[in-house]
């Protein structure tokens, strides 16, 4: 069971840290403002399609977090879960740069990640 009075708090969290209105956090998770000002005043509790979008917009909240104050806020790096199947094909991409006179070592690529909306992610190692 969520704690009201505890939510309310982590709600007013956000708000701090992105510097938003209630009005303006309304309009960003695509919810009414009338909506948020009932949450903040205790009058309504959170819908599961509220923390769903505020989680979807945005990915830096914790759910676990959100709702019972377990976790971190914003959330740490977030672990790979998933690894891509033998039948994902990596592509290679070489790109010739110029060299340069640098005292600073030589930096490599080791990973890139591609985040897309659903959720899912492709990740290519070299």
């Amino acid at each position: 069971m969520v704690n009201t009075t505890d939510f309310i708090d982590r709600l007013n969290e956000l708000l701090r840290y992105y510097s938003l209105s209630a009005s303006s956090f309304a309009d960003k998770v695509n919810v009414q403002r009338s909506s948020i000002s009932h949450l903040l005043s205790g009058r309504n509790k959170p819908s599961l399609d509220f923390v769903l979008k505020v989680i979807n917009v945005f990915p830096e909240v914790n759910l676990y977090w959100l709702l019972n104050g377990k976790g971190s806020f914003p959330s740490e790096a977030k672990k790979e879960i998933s690894q891509p199947t033998p039948s994902t094909k990596q592509k290679t991409t070489t790109i010739d740069l110029p060299a340069k006179a640098s005292s600073k070592p030589e930096k490599n690529i080791e990973k890139i990640i591609i985040f897309y909306s659903d959720g899912s992610f492709e990740s290519y190692a070299n």
